[in-house]
């Protein structure tokens, strides 16, 4: 190859690969391009081989190219150059090109052509050629730029689209689980008014059955012939149907007294087996799966069996002849928040399954089945408190219950007990008594203040207990008894109402344990808080509460257990020992 011109200072050569063999012509064609103020490198070739090593260094800017060669010929030369570096253009410069071949050629890859008879549109071709192939460059560029984009558009796209997708389905989760919160919170807050209202009702009823059992008590000491004896044995019998009814209502407003101790389920279910084999009648296998060390559960024990067997009575109503009964019991440690208001809590739970083969439960009644009264059992086959007892008893003990049911196949409900964690060590009971003895004979009977605002209940209970011997006071409402203590606080026992409009039974109970504290209390409830109970009075248990209607002597038994054994002591008033009044003591 050879240099035949050089750039000027200062400006950025032209570089052109030359084809051609003719030494006149190639002069010529310096001078003209020069003549035009190009600045020009040229580097001239003949040899085949030179132009493919030329092409290939790809530092030339355009490629002249004469079209017929002593040993080579210029459409070769095209093809090379299109092979080796397709981006320069190329231009035939030939004086024996036609127009039939310079179409040929243009249709091969070439950019342009002049005939060397026409020297003069070299400079114009070049510039238009250079012009051309930095446009197809830049277009190239753009269009590579644009491919480039498009390609980080929808991978960004694509990542967008996944964060939307992301957040969607933590949207969609948000939904569903406040969703499923605000189900639960209304389905808890439901059972809470039911509760509510029922444990209102079952205390007036409590009331009413305690004035039709109480009386019926009084007249059967009246009658003598045996056909009103049998109808008063008939009127005995609904009232204490209406107290079974009531107690039911009671558990499901976790208003019953419970006496939780710790309680080995697998011996109470083991135990049971005979009493549910006659429950079942024959027409349903039993099975058992203990297991071996269950976690005591602190839990009320008669309560317990009475659960067992309701459930198991359900499940025998819910299968056909050849069904299968079975009872599980076993450790569980729940992590899960609950998602109804019947589970349980996160915690450690002693568990009693009962499951069956039956018909399984529609969704549509699952959501309703601890609502009490609610049944789909015909007229006179069942109450719909069964279950309703059965959630009433588990919450109240600290724990719940969950249905598991697939249509067709069964049902188990898992009433969830609280884990007994470490025997309680009972409290010393060191009961306080009063003594009158300074203001009264030794031959004065024990004075009680019934405090009810019913007064037919009231009657009852007075009457009951001066039959047993007792001097009686009264009062209709807790401010009544609290004025009544003032004047004369001379009172052994004070038996109160739980529930009373102003001054409910535990209010009035407060106040005497700070005025009056050697004064004791017996509670006579149709239904009562026994948490509040048990912080006025823990330490009295049992004894310190009568549950109405009144069952044989039960108010007798214990008003004869608080009072009757005790020595009598001196009554303390307002933090220091005072004599009681003379005036205003009750006599028998």
């Amino acid at each position: 190859m050879t240099d035949v011109t050089a750039p000027e200072d200062g400006e950025t050569p032209l570089r052109i690969l030359l084809l051609e063999d003719n030494d006149l012509d190639t002069e010529l064609l310096t001078a003209i391009l020069e003549d035009a103020g190009l600045a020009i490198v040229i580097d001239r070739v003949i040899a085949r081989d030179a132009f493919a090593a030329a092409t290939a260094t790809g530092c030339h800017d355009i490629i002249l190219a004469d079209y017929v060669l002593p040993a080579f010929d210029g459409m070769s030369a095209l093809a090379t150059a299109r092979q080796t570096c397709p981006e320069v253009p190329f231009v035939f410069v030939s004086g024996t090109l036609g127009e039939d071949v310079a179409v040929e050629a243009l249709k091969h890859g070439a950019t342009d052509y002049v005939t060397k008879q026409r020297l003069d549109r070299l400079p114009r071709v070049i510039l238009r050629a250079l012009s051309e192939a930095r446009a197809h460059l830049r277009r190239r560029a753009a269009e590579q730029a644009l491919r480039d984009l498009n390609g980080s558009l929808e991978q960004r796209v694509a990542e967008r689209t996944r964060e939307l997708a992301e957040a969607n389905a933590a949207l969609q989760h948000q939904i569903a689980e406040r969703e499923r919160i605000e189900d639960a919170l209304r389905q808890a807050q439901r059972l809470e008014a039911v509760g509510q209202l029922t444990s209102g009702v079952a205390h007036d009823f409590n009331n009413l059955l305690t004035v039709i059992a109480g009386n019926i008590e009084f007249l059967e000491r009246a009658v003598s012939d045996e056909r009103s004896k049998r109808r008063l044995d008939m009127m005995r019998g609904a009232a204490e149907r209406g107290a079974r009814l009531t107690a039911q209502l009671l558990a499901f407003s976790r208003r019953q007294k419970l006496a939780p101790v710790p309680v080995q389920l697998n011996q109470t279910v083991a135990s049971m087996r005979d009493l549910l084999q006659s429950s079942m009648g024959g027409s349903v296998r039993i099975e058992m799966t203990l297991q071996p060390d269950l976690w005591p559960a602190l839990v009320d024990a008669t309560q317990i069996e009475l659960i067992i067997l309701n459930l198991a009575i359900n499940a025998r109503d819910a299968m056909a002849v050849g069904g299968c009964l079975t009872i599980e019991t076993a450790n569980v440690q729940l992590t899960a928040e609950p998602s109804r208001a019947e589970e349980p809590n996160p915690g450690d739970y002693a568990m009693v399954a009962v499951s069956d083969t039956g018909t399984g439960i529609p969704p549509e009644v699952l959501a309703r089945v601890f609502e009490p009264f609610f049944t789909t059992k015909e007229v006179g086959k069942g109450s719909g408190l069964g279950l309703a007892q059965v959630y009433g008893f588990a919450k109240q003990s600290g724990g719940g219950v969950r249905i598991e049911t697939t249509l067709g196949e069964g049902t188990s409900v898992r009433v969830y007990l609280p884990r007994v964690a470490a025997e309680a060590v009972p409290r010393e009971v060191r009961p306080v008594e009063i003594d009158c003895a300074s203001a009264r004979d030794a031959s004065d009977k024990r004075v009680v203040l019934v405090v009810d605002d019913d007064s037919d209940v009231r009657d009852i209970t007075t009457t009951r207990l001066g039959e047993a011997g007792y001097a009686i006071r009264e009062a209709g409402s807790g401010l009544a008894a609290i004025q009544a203590l003032e004047t004369d606080p001379c009172v052994d026992l004070a038996v109160l109402d739980f529930a009373m409009p102003g001054m409910n039974g535990v209010e009035v109970a407060t106040v005497i344990r700070q005025r009056w504290p050697q004064i004791q209390i017996l509670f006579v409830t149709g239904y009562a808080d026994h948490t509040a109970l048990s912080r006025i009075d823990g330490d009295g248990g049992e004894d310190r509460v009568v549950q109405k209607p009144f069952r044989g002597e039960d108010l007798e038994r214990k008003v004869a257990s608080i009072l009757d054994p005790r020595p009598r002591l001196t009554l303390v008033s307002g933090g220091g020992e005072a004599s009681a009044r003379a005036a205003g003591k009750a006599r028998g």
